[in-house]
C-alpha cells in the first residue's frame, strides 16, 4: 500500500522569522518518495511558508485520513497565542500580536492524528520556540497525542549572543541522510540526524524518540524499579477496523472505552469526552453525517457547560466539526432538526472564519422553504 508524507516548512515572514524553515524543503524534496515514507511508492504534498491556517488544516486532514503509513516532516517555529497561552505553529502572516488567528493551533495537528495507529504514524519535527513558547515545552511538555510516534527536537529560538535566523539543522540532517537513498528504522535515523545538529544545538534542545509528543524529563526512579506492561493501543484497533470496512465494530469498541471513562471520571472529563469525539469521527468515516454531526454537538455542549471559554481550541474545534457535518447531511429533516442547536452553538462560538453563523442561518432559511 502506498504511504503519504507531507512536507511543512512554516515560518512568519520579515523581522519575526526566527528559523529559516523553507530552507530545509529543496533537501527534502530530493529524497525519493518511497524513502521519505518507508514505503515502495508514496503520495508526497509540499507545504512551503503557507499562508492560512485552515488551508494547512485541510492538507493535514486530508493526509491523515488517506490509507496506509503516513509520516509528516514539520519545520517551523512555536509561540504561544495572548489569549489562550497554547502553543502555535507560526505562519507566513503570523505575528506576535495575531497569532490566535493567523498560526495553526498545535492541537489541531494532535486532533487531526489522533485515530491513526502509532505503528502507520510519525511526526519528525524540527521546532523553533520563542521565549514564552520555550518555558510552556520545557514546563509543560508539547503533546503529540498517544498514537503518533514523533522524533525531533524543539530548540530555544536564538542561542545568547546570536542574532539572525536559526537554521533547521537536525531536519537537514535527517534529509541528508534519507538522500543516500536508504532509510534506516527510525530510532537510528533520528539518533544519527542529533549527532550530526549537535554543534548547533549545545545540549540545550529538548529531545524525542518515542510515542506521544515532548514532555518534561520526569523525575529519576529508583534504581531497581519496573513502568510494567506496555499499554494497549485502543486506537490501532480502531483504526485497523476503520480500514477494512468494519464501522459497526468500531463504534462499539469506542462505545465501550466512552462508557468506561464517564463512570470512572465523568461525563465532561477529558478522557469521556476524548471518546465521544473519536465516536464523532468514527461516524463520520462510516459516511453517517448525522451521527457525527450530533456527537460533535454534544461535545461543545459539554466543554461550554464545564466553563470552558467559547474561544478555547476544542470548543471551536467541535463547533466547527459539527458545522462541516451538518453541511453534509442530505436529508432535510435530519439537517432541520440539528440545525437550530448549531445556530445556537454559533451565535455562542463564532469560530476564526467570519461569516459562519450567517451560514447556518442562510441554510436552516432555505431548508424551511423546502
Amino acid at each position: 500500500m502506498p504511504g503519504t508524507v507531507l512536507l511543512i516548512a512554516a515560518s512568519p515572514l520579515g523581522r519575526g522569522r526566527l528559523v529559516d524553515a523553507a530552507a530545509v524543503l529543496p533537501v527534502l524534496a530530493a529524497v525519493a518518495p518511497g524513502v521519505l515514507s518507508g514505503t515502495d511508492t508514496a503520495n508526497v504534498v509540499e507545504l512551503a511558508d503557507p499562508l492560512e491556517p485552515q488551508a494547512v488544516l485541510t492538507r493535514l486532514r486530508a493526509a491523515a485520513t488517506a490509507p496506509g503509513p503516513l509520516t509528516v516532516y514539520l519545520t517551523g517555529q512555536l509561540h504561544l497565542d495572548r489569549r489562550q497561552r497554547l502553543p502555535h505553529l507560526a505562519l507566513a502572516r503570523t505575528t506576535a500580536a495575531t497569532v490566535r488567528y493567523t498560526a495553526l493551533p498545535w492541537q489541531w495537528i494532535r486532533e487531526e492524528l489522533r485515530l491513526r495507529s502509532a505503528a502507520q504514524t510519525t511526526l519528525v519535527v524540527d521546532l523553533h520556540a520563542d521565549a514564552d513558547a520555550w518555558r510552556y515545552v520545557t514546563e509543560r511538555g508539547l503533546d503529540c497525542g498517544p498514537t503518533t510516534a514523533v522524533y525531533g527536537r524543539v530548540a530555544p529560538a536564538r542561542a545568547p549572543g546570536r542574532r539572525g535566523t536559526a537554521e533547521p539543522a537536525y531536519m537537514k540532517a535527517v534529509a541528508t541522510l534519507l538522500r543516500s537513498g536508504h532509510r534506516p528504522p527510525l530510532a537510528e535515523l533520528h539518533e544519527r540526524a542529533l549527532a550530526r545538529a549537535a554543534e548547533s544545538s549545545a545540549g540545550r534542545d529538548l529531545v524525542l524518540a518515542g510515542t506521544g509528543g515532548f514532555a518534561p524529563r520526569p523525575p529519576s526512579r529508583p534504581a531497581g524499579t519496573v513502568a510494567g506492561p506496555p499499554p494497549v493501543d485502543p486506537h490501532a484497533a480502531l483504526s485497523a477496523a476503520v480500514q477494512a470496512g468494519r464501522h459497526t465494530d468500531a463504534d462499539a469498541l469506542a462505545a465501550g472505552y466512552e462508557l468506561a471513562a464517564v463512570r470512572a471520571y465523568g461525563a465532561a472529563s477529558e478522557d469521556a469526552l476524548h471518546w465521544t469525539e473519536v465516536r464523532a469521527d468514527l461516524a463520520m468515516f462510516a459516511g453517517d453525517p448525522v451521527r457525527s454531526c450530533r456527537a460533535w454537538l454534544a461535545v461543545a455542549q459539554v466543554r461550554l457547560a464545564a466553563g470552558q471559554p467559547a474561544d478555547a481550541p476544542a470548543v471551536e474545534s467541535a463547533v466547527d466539526r459539527a458545522h462541516h457535518q451538518w453541511g453534509r447531511i442530505e436529508d432535510a429533516a435530519r439537517a432541520r432538526e440539528l440545525g437550530p442547536a448549531l445556530a445556537e452553538l454559533r451565535l455562542r462560538v463564532p469560530g476564526r472564519r467570519s461569516g459562519a453563523l450567517e451560514n447556518v442561518q442562510r441554510q436552516l432559511r432555505q431548508l424551511q422553504v423546502g
